[in-house]
């Protein structure tokens, strides 16, 4: 192959490189705690994850064949980037960030080293009643609880 050809062929491949990153990285941008989101970017951030895996894998198969075609190092280790970036595609990392809390632990507000001006989420059933702080929320964005012996999902 020519010189020019796998100049070609390593540009190409860093496109494609760029674009199966950017599936994976635009919506952990987009989706993150104490950000404001927009309904667009929110909605892009979708389109992404769900059409996201079928772009990284198509640019990991492009990435494949100009490798084999060209037979260098400098694409074959592009091309092995390309299919590390299709199989991250392919992991929910919204599920390992924001993972729900299924066995909360409570304690008495003086003693849960809430400050004064932490903002929380009040749920009160009956005579039972829960504050979840939102820092905690901001992290796992989802707590099973029981208050009242009424099964709740707190979240916001």
């Amino acid at each position: 192959m020519t010189s020019m050809k796998l100049k070609y062929s390593i540009y190409g491949m860093l496109f494609l490189l760029v674009v199966a990153m950017a599936v994976v990285a635009i919506p952990a941008f987009i989706i993150q705690p104490f950000r404001p989101q927009r309904t667009t970017d929110l909605q892009l951030a979708l389109w992404l994850r769900h059409w996201g895996p079928w772009v990284a894998s198509l640019c990991a198969m492009l990435a494949i064949a100009l490798a084999w075609r060209s037979r260098q190092w400098q694409t074959i280790g592009l091309a092995i980037l390309l299919i590390a970036a299709a199989a991250l595609s392919f992991v929910n990392i919204f599920e390992i960030m924001f993972h729900p809390v299924l066995k909360p632990a409570f304690a008495a507000a003086k003693e849960a080293g809430i400050e004064d001006d932490d903002m929380v989420l009040a749920v009160n059933v009956g005579s039972e009643a829960r504050a979840y702080p939102i820092r905690m929320l901001a992290y796992h964005h989802i707590v099973n609880d029981r208050v009242g012996g009424v099964p709740i999902v707190a979240t916001y």
